[in-house]
């Protein structure tokens, strides 16, 4: 206990201010132990993070959903800006500003190699697609298929280009960071697109095989946080120190249930269904197939007897929604534990600050990367069918077959089909 210049106020070992009987001064706890506003300030430190990563959250989500209501280009055309911020901000991880100020314009070596990469992937996957969108003008028609015959060409002599340019501008005793640059380029570029062609191979196959993915990561990721928010305790892993078992397994259950929901509903809207075997934007309309058509589901006898319902209505796309759901939850956190792990490495906290209280584009883009890849392995292994089909085969003749090609394929089948009439008669 201290007395203070004679007055009757006492200050206990615990820091609280109170007054001495028979004194005049207003009791009360009018101070706190410096723990305590140390607690106090971590407090609002927390809430305030918790409202700027909400308020960025409801912005991304609505610009989400609007692009998504547009269509397949749309989408593509925001997966390339994604991935040339995500370029942008892993370029910078091993950039040096001494050393670029001695190497004028060997920064813009790294966005050839990127954008020869870009032209590279995304020919191959939308070439067969563009040429469905100009089959009905030949002049069109030709110029296309003249690109398409000789994209591989073009990609291999520009990414040439960009090899000379580098051994060009080797510089005496900049050599060694030179390389690492080159080798750091290659290694972004097998990152970024990597998983863009499986995100776009995804999007053309039906936007439910790019949406449902992409919404269980980020209601994963939403999820845990706030179960991490309340109820964490328990530490998850020593690579992302704020993760924690109580965040995790919280998680897991609800993306697992929202899995089964979102299916649901995602799988009755044909836009969202359909593939699009074109590069243009109107609404489609198709045949459902039997993945996305209602069917009954009893439901087991152990469940209670309040239960009000016996049977339900599912599509089975729901069924392989659960393995998609059991994958973002449990595998794909991984990949955000790598990026922890790579960062730590770099000493950095995040790969940028584009987005406010989330960091930068790849560290929101680092669970869903590998959702995207696997997401488009479960979709050609366990959904398309392996058989040859009649649209594989015209997809195949339209893409590789000339006009002229197409036009004596199409008389000798006729004529075939016409002997057999004639011989069955």
């Amino acid at each position: 206990m201290i007395k203070e210049n004679g007055s009757n106020v006492q200050v206990t070992h615990g820091g609280r201010i109170r007054r001495r009987k028979g004194s005049n001064e207003v009791p009360g706890d009018v101070g706190q132990s410096n723990g305590n506003n140390h607690l106090l300030v971590n407090d609002q430190n927390k809430y305030r993070s918790m409202l700027i990563r909400a308020y960025s959250s409801i912005w991304m989500i609505g610009g989400f959903i609007f692009v998504v209501y547009m269509g397949h280009l749309y989408i593509w055309a925001m997966v390339v800006i994604i991935q040339i911020f995500m370029a942008k901000e892993l370029f910078g991880l091993l950039r040096k500003v001494n050393e670029d100020k001695q190497l004028p314009g060997f920064r813009h070596l790294n966005w050839h190699f990127f954008f020869t990469a870009m032209l590279f992937v995304y020919g191959r996957i939308l070439s067969q697609r563009l040429v469905n969108t100009v089959t009905t003008d030949k002049f069109l028609y030709k110029i296309v298929g003249n690109l398409i015959k000789y994209h591989m060409v073009t990609c291999y002599f520009l990414y040439i280009a960009g090899f000379v340019w580098f051994i060009l501008s080797l510089k005496k005793k900049m050599y060694k960071y030179q390389f690492g640059q080159y080798a750091w380029t290659h290694m972004i570029l097998i990152v970024v697109f990597t998983q863009s062609s499986f995100t776009v191979a995804n999007i053309f196959e039906g936007i439910f095989w790019f949406l449902l993915p992409a919404s269980l990561i980020v209601i994963n990721d939403i999820a845990a946080y706030f179960f991490g928010f309340f109820f964490g305790k328990t530490p998850l892993i020593k690579l992302s120190p704020k993760k924690t078992w109580e965040g995790f397994i919280g998680a897991s259950v609800t993306t697992i249930i929202s899995a089964f929901v979102l299916a649901n509903f995602m799988g009755r809207f044909h836009w969202l269904t359909c593939p699009r075997k074109d590069l243009s934007t109107g609404w489609l309309q198709c045949d459902p197939g039997p993945l996305f058509t209602p069917e009954t589901f009893i439901l087991p006898g152990w469940l209670p007897e309040w239960f009000p319902w016996t049977e339900m209505q599912v599509l089975p796309v729901q069924w392989h929604a659960l393995g998609l759901g059991l994958f973002a939850s449990i595998i794909a956190p991984f990949g955000g534990f790598f990026a922890s792990g790579f960062k730590r490495a770099f000493k950095i906290k995040d790969f940028g600050d584009s987005i406010p209280g989330h960091g930068g584009m790849t560290d929101r883009m680092d669970c869903q990367m590998v959702m995207a890849v696997f997401a488009y392995i479960y979709h050609q292994s366990f959904i398309v069918a392996q058989s040859v089909s009649v649209g594989m085969i015209f997809d195949q003749i339209v893409m590789n077959l000339s006009y002229e090609e197409q036009k004596v394929l199409y008389n000798n089948l006729g004529q075939i089909l016409q002997d057999r009439q004639f011989g069955e008669s």
